[in-house]
């Protein structure tokens, strides 16, 4: 929300030295968020000022062009010029040359001397040019900063004004005015208004507050206007969609005539356009008391206003010239000839206020906040009035904004007022509150004194009654973000000061810490950070195509997952089944910038829908669902357990003398897979796997000593890897990390560290082609007994001396006692029962 201050002076006493970094200072007192300064005088600089043009010369010129040699005179006739400064004639006349052609010799312009500077650091000086000496600019409205008319002159006459000559322009177009940007959150839309910030103001300060509303003198009833019905038959969770329509009539406007310097000055300060008068003054009263209002031309009307939900099949051609299909959710302002308005969001094309119309309608309506934050949506709309509106508008303000509104077109446009109106509509029941007088104290953690509560409450236009155990509040109607004791405790606390709560580190209670999940967790990841790895972040959106390629091993096999209602885009429709989809996009990403070498995991969820998926209906709001049905809606949420994934592509170290880096295989991903399971504690179970998305004989399956399979990891598929444009022999892996942290042991036991020495010994043994190595490395685990500290496989073969239908596994084997040193005979005798072992149990043979 940006914020004028000349605009906010009217109403909060701003001091008048004051910037627009004071106010910001003050107002984050209270609980805004300061955003940026919007001050024309930071890109403008004068001497600017009014001209008056004596005579103009056309001049053609051989380019084809034709120009004006003007005299302008810059100070009145019969006084001297004040203003100094190399260019500046001392007879108060500028001889100046201009290519525009929309004046004419009398009008009085905007005449930029010598030394001045327009914004985009144009500095204006004396200077030859077309033959002339040509000292000043006459300046259009763009090359002031104030708009986008770059079309020819800013002719004063035109906008209503005829100051006298050598008037400063800056002054008199309101150049010096700042504006201070706050940011405004979602639950305080009474802030979206000059009305609602100054009182914050005041808040903050310990000043006097004007209410811009109790300035305007409203009817305390109308009757006998325009005729307008509400009929919401589908009102979302029961709300209806509006209640309450106020409408009034001026007659005999001028729609062409120019928007008064001070109000586009503001508009434009404020972040609005200035578009025409009428339209000028419906944003004027909205920024200023926070009620979006909409004129219709009532000659295009036909037959009473009717609100009432949209029917499907419904077309609207809205403003913006853009015709929309209508959902039979949206709220509408219709009129006999069917839709003329999607309420709150924008009106229609048909009925909208042009420079003919003489007769103006005004609507200052209340709408519902979800009916309209949903439309808006919808149809991608977003207005400055949806914003309020879904945020909540004053209920109360509506007659008052109309009748500011009247009140303007009475006075700039020269219209006049029926007496007649139209307020139709039931008043809301008035939010009331039981507010304990312990309990701010109990809630924020300082003790407020009562007249602490009492007077920041009421500063708020709550209405407090006291009762024997604290106050009933009544909040007041702008203020439908307070709703509970705790809305009201925070109030307070914001009201007397952040700054007077005490700042105390809370003291952890013995016992406490990470949960065993959580340390779990920071172990995994940062075991695999210390291995090389860089941990990134990927979208969990995917498209279908990647869901059933990695989510499930074998092609073909049902995966369902969840759609997304709203997707960023139609190839990220889904939410992922699998870790991998995201990490090989950002792997891919780099690939294309010439980041070839990398090793990038990703521990996140993934969403795994069940028999159930959401819930038939969406809880009414409001009132606190019931357990059965929380429970229903914990139900229909997907599992989403933690994986953990991994890609690694090109080579394993930089290049370097005397070093040559080698390329990641399926080995290394298969190590890091192990690290995973080693930080944990937990032994995986390593078999040959098969995995569409990865190589047919270059993948591991990973699992549980239970069975149960937890992953995989190994080379992925050639044709996967072509497809996405990556190296040949990339490499990943992907576990189940709720998997392994549910299988791990609560405490892993460090193993005992011998300082006597190792002794070492290997076999190669032939077993037939489908024994699992691993498999044969658990048989001479088990059978060496104790003395085995290590065994491990490093060589597979089958070919050559190898009968068909066989291979051979070379295994180190590694013996340490803990309390002597071994002899040869003790090692080579664990290392022969380790060899019966295999051999009775898979018909292991010795090479």
């Amino acid at each position: 929300m940006r914020i004028p201050l000349s605009w906010l002076r009217e109403f909060a006493q701003v001091p008048a030295g004051a910037t627009a970094e004071d106010v910001m200072a003050e107002l984050v007192k209270v609980g805004f968020e300061e955003e940026t300064v919007h001050r024309p005088t930071d890109a403008l600089r004068g001497p600017v000022v009014v001209g008056q043009v004596l005579s103009l010369v056309k001049e053609p010129q051989s380019n084809g062009k034709t120009i004006n040699w003007c005299q302008v005179r810059v100070v009145p006739e019969g006084q001297e010029q004040t203003l100094t400064g190399k260019g500046i004639d001392p007879s108060g006349v500028q001889g100046i040359v201009c290519g525009a052609h929309n004046f004419v010799e009398g009008d009085k312009v905007v005449v930029t001397l010598p030394g001045a500077v327009l914004p985009g650091d144009f500095h204006i000086s004396a200077r030859k040019t077309y033959g002339h000496m040509s000292a000043g600019m006459i300046a259009s409205v763009r090359e002031l900063g104030i708009g986008e008319d770059h079309d020819g002159i800013l002719v004063l006459s035109r906008i209503g004004l005829d100051p006298e000559i050598g008037t400063d322009a800056m002054e008199l177009l309101g150049l010096y005015d700042q504006a201070a940007e706050i940011n405004v959150t979602p639950d305080r839309g009474y802030a979206f208004s000059i009305r609602g910030v100054a009182r914050e103001y005041a808040h903050a300060t310990g000043t006097v507050f004007t209410d811009p509303a109790s300035k305007v003198n409203a009817p305390a009833v109308l009757s006998g206007g325009y005729g307008v019905k509400i009929n919401d038959d589908a009102p979302i969770y029961g709300k209806p969609g509006c209640d309450r329509f106020v409408a009034r009539t001026v007659r005999g406007v001028d729609a062409t005539r120019p928007t008064p310097p001070w109000m586009s000055s503001r508009l434009r300060l404020a972040g609005i356009r200035s578009i025409s008068l009428p339209v000028d003054i419906s944003n004027y009263v909205m920024l200023e008391l926070g009620q979006p209002l909409h004129f219709y031309d009532q000659d295009k009307l036909s037959g009473d206003i009717v609100v009432r939900r949209a029917v499907a099949g419904e077309k609207l051609t809205t403003l913006d010239g853009k015709e929309r299909s209508l959902d039979p959710e949206d709220l509408l302002i219709t009129d006999a000839s069917g839709p003329i308005g999607v309420a709150g969001v924008m009106g229609g094309a048909s009925t909208e206020v042009s420079d003919a119309t003489t007769t103006v309608l005004i609507e200052a309506a209340h709408f519902e906040e979800v009916s309209i934050a949903r439309s808006r949506r919808r149809h991608k709309l977003p207005s400055e009035a949806s914003k309020r509106f879904e945020r909540g508008v004053d209920w109360q303000v509506a007659n008052i904004a109309a009748q500011r509104a009247v009140d303007l077109l009475v006075e700039l446009a020269g219209g006049t007022a029926d007496d007649a109106g139209t307020d139709v509509g039931t008043a809301p029941d008035p939010v009331t509150i039981a507010l304990p007088a312990e309990f701010p104290a109990a809630r924020i953690g300082i003790d407020f004194t009562e007249e602490q509560i009492v007077t920041s409450l009421e500063d708020l236009g709550a209405v407090l009654d006291k009762t024997g155990t604290g106050w009933t509040v009544t909040a007041p109607s702008w203020r439908n973000d307070l709703e509970t004791k705790e809305d009201l405790s925070e109030e307070v606390a914001r009201l007397v000061g952040y700054d007077q709560i005490p700042a105390t580190l809370p003291v952890a209670p013995p016992g406490r810490g990470l949960t065993r999940v959580q340390q779990q967790r920071r172990r995994l990841v940062q075991a695999l950070a210390d291995a090389g790895l860089t941990e990134v972040l990927a979208y969990p959106f995917v498209s279908k195509a990647a869901n059933e390629t990695f989510g499930v091993a074998e092609e073909g096999a049902p995966r369902t997952a969840v759609k997304l209602a709203n997707p960023i885009s139609e190839e990220h429709g889904y939410l992922r089944t699998s870790v991998l989809p995201g990490l090989l996009e950002i792997a891919k990403r780099n690939h294309s910038r010439g980041f070839r070498d990398l090793a990038v995991f990703e521990a996140g969820l993934v969403f795994l829908p069940g028999d159930t998926l959401g819930t038939p209906s969406i809880p009414p709001l409001g009132v606190k669902p019931s357990d059965e049905v929380l429970d229903a809606l914990y139900n229909g949420v997907p599992d989403q357990p933690l994986h953990v994934a991994a890609v690694l592509t090109g080579h394993d170290s930089p290049a370097a003398a005397g070093h040559a880096p080698r390329l990641w295989d399926w080995a290394d991903a298969l190590d890091i897979a192990r690290l995973a399971g080693d930080v944990l504690g937990v032994e995986l179970v390593v078999t040959q796997g098969r995995h569409q998305a990865f190589h047919p004989g270059r993948a591991a399956q990973l699992s549980l000593r239970s069975g149960e399979v937890v992953g995989y990891a190994g080379e992925l598929h050639p044709k996967l890897l072509a497809a996405n444009d990556m190296p040949a022999r990339s490499v990943a892996l992907e576990l189940n990390a709720d998997a392994l942290f549910e299988a791990a042991a609560d405490v892993v036991v460090a193993r005992h560290i011998s300082t006597f020495p190792v002794a070492t010994q290997d076999v190669a043994l032939v077993v037939p082609q489908d024994v699992p190595a691993d498999d044969v490395l658990a048989a001479l685990r088990e059978g060496a007994g104790e003395l085995l500290e290590d065994v491990a496989l490093f060589d597979v073969y089958a070919g050559k001396g190898i009968e068909d239908g066989k291979k051979s596994l070379a295994f180190g084997l590694r013996f340490r006692a803990t309390d002597r040193t071994l002899t040869a005979d003790e090692a080579s005798e664990a290392r022969e029962r380790a060899v019966a072992t295999a051999a009775e149990r898979f018909g292991a043979v010795q090479r």
